[in-house]
């Protein structure tokens, strides 16, 4: 366990994660707009900031600011891109679908570095490779389901 965790920023790390993944399903799933949703988000927000913020403090892998630092920025920007619409209600015509779309985005690259932890602990898989290839395909299938449904949420959440 010490391996996967690494200490104790490493494990509250994985505790949030998985929190993190429970809530953004659960957001994606759930009826929106309701108690529940808004709740959720709350949950799913509360327990990516805690991600960003160990993940922000982990340096196990290069031993100095690395690739996935920027990724965590990224994702950091991704969900105050999806929040700001939410507090601000603005554009006034576009904020439902704005949230959506970027909070959508926010739990597939939430999704895509699962999949890259699970597939680069697979024994002598090359970690880039692994990396490359979960994110890849998780991307991919998320902007398929995205483009697929786009025109149907769009009509929920307004342009």
């Amino acid at each position: 366990m010490g391996n996967l965790v690494g200490d104790t920023t490493g494990l509250i790390h994985l505790i949030s994660s998985c929190s993190a993944l429970l809530f953004g399903t659960f957001v994606l799933i759930l009826k929106k707009g309701t108690k529940l949703h808004v709740k959720m988000g709350y949950l799913y927000l509360i327990s990516m900031g805690v991600l960003i913020l160990t993940a922000l403090m982990i340096y196990r892998l290069f031993n100095a600011w690395g690739i996935f630092h920027y990724a965590t920025l990224f994702s950091l920007w991704t969900i105050l891109l999806g929040m700001i619409p939410i507090w601000t209600k603005k554009p006034t015509n576009t904020w439902k679908f704005r949230h959506f779309s970027f909070m959508y985005w926010s739990v597939i690259g939430l999704y895509s570095a699962f999949g890259a932890e699970i597939l680069t602990r697979i024994p002598k898989a090359p970690f880039f490779g692994m990396v490359g290839l979960a994110t890849v395909i998780i991307l991919l299938i998320g902007g398929i389901l995205f483009r697929k449904n786009k025109t149907k949420w769009i009509k929920v959440f307004g342009p």
